[in-house]
């Protein structure tokens, strides 16, 4: 269309002079021998240079002899030679008058099919600003990060302190019934306590952590507070690798800390020879299945148990439903199987020891 509509010479150079005239980003048009055959006005206006001093004058040669850069230079007589084209070439550069300017070039050689000699199209976007935003904008990010940790820091000692008053006033108190009750609120608040150390101490809130590590170091936590010298339970976490960001891990985390506790204190009769509690966290490309087996005295009749209506199931409830998963309990003579599955998992069959 355009050979038809151009078929005269001076007719095509009307229009390509147009064109640059047009374009809002800086746009130089070069000889084979780089000198300037037509300049923007946008690029004039930029880089403080007089459009009727730019014409004919060889690129390195502009305003004071600021535009001979070395990595300009490299572009111009070898890169665009080699290749023809160049997109995204980042070049820094201290303008008199401007200050420090970073800019990204764009240039394409263009071949003619009559005569042997050649144009090159250089392209400037000046990316200063946006670069400075963006360089404003990871300082402010990373400033935050700061801040976030010292927050979560600070609520860790804060949650560790709180325990200590619970536990004292569970000490003080005449009421078995509210002893009890204190102690439950203590253990909790250790395992919030818990979970913030080991998550905020190794990534920040969007970040990920792998979960068995993290599962396993907090079920160690539960262990050495929760389990007596006397009793013979032990806690094991399997399962194969997967990661979750912090926000997840910490929900998973609580809805362990609560189905672990609860088979620790109710799972196991005085009878109990060897109490075994089995997490296991698997994983299948976005969807996983987190579940907390015992081998406690469960339920004779093998059918699905109805979780009472305590705190702890509330909790647990209200934790799957914002990860987008399901609670399934299963309890029967060789004990109880809590699992929490997200999504289609539960359709993959995948049985948990």
């Amino acid at each position: 269309m355009f050979r038809k509509q151009f078929t005269d010479l001076k007719n095509a150079c009307v229009f390509a002079e147009a064109i640059v005239a047009t374009v809002r980003e800086p746009l130089l048009v070069l000889d084979q021998d780089l000198r300037v055959v037509a300049a923007s006005r946008s690029f004039c206006r930029t880089f403080k240079v007089n459009p009727d001093d730019a014409k004919g004058k060889l690129l390195y040669e502009l305003g004071d002899g600021e535009w001979n850069i070395p990595k300009l230079r490299l572009l111009l007589e070898k890169i665009i030679p080699e290749h023809g084209v160049m997109e995204g070439y980042e070049v820094e550069h201290e303008f008199p008058g401007l200050g420090c300017r970073t800019m990204c070039l764009n240039a394409r050689q263009v071949f003619y099919e009559v005569g042997s000699r050649t144009n090159i199209l250089l392209g400037i976007e000046d990316i200063t600003e946006r670069l400075g935003i963006q360089n404003e904008k990871d300082n402010l990010l990373r400033k935050q990060e700061i801040l976030l940790r010292e927050i979560q820091h600070r609520i860790g000692n804060s949650l560790q302190i709180i325990a200590s008053v619970i536990m004292m006033k569970s000490r003080s108190v005449d009421s078995e019934e509210t002893r009890r009750h204190l102690e439950d609120t203590h253990q909790r608040v250790m395992s919030v306590a818990t979970i913030q150390k080991h998550l905020y101490g190794t990534a920040s809130d969007g970040e990920s952590i792998e979960v068995k590590p993290y599962l396993t170091t907090l079920c160690e936590a539960i262990a050495l507070s929760m389990i007596d010298n006397g009793q013979h339970i032990s806690i094991k976490v399997s399962g194969n690798e997967g990661n979750a960001i912090c926000r997840d891990a910490e929900s998973l985390g609580l809805i362990v800390t609560e189905l672990v506790i609860n088979s620790i204190k109710h799972a196991f009769s005085n009878e109990t020879k060897i109490g075994q509690i089995t997490v296991t966290y698997d994983v299948s490309g976005t969807d996983w299945k987190l579940s907390v087996a015992d081998n406690g005295i469960g339920r004779p009749d093998g059918v699905l148990a109805q979780p009472k209506a305590g705190l702890g199931t509330g909790i647990v409830k209200a934790l799957a439903q914002q990860l987008g998963a399901k609670v399934e309990n299963l309890s029967g003579p060789q004990g109880t199987s809590v699992s929490v599955t997200h999504a289609t998992f539960a359709a993959k069959k995948i049985r948990v020891a």
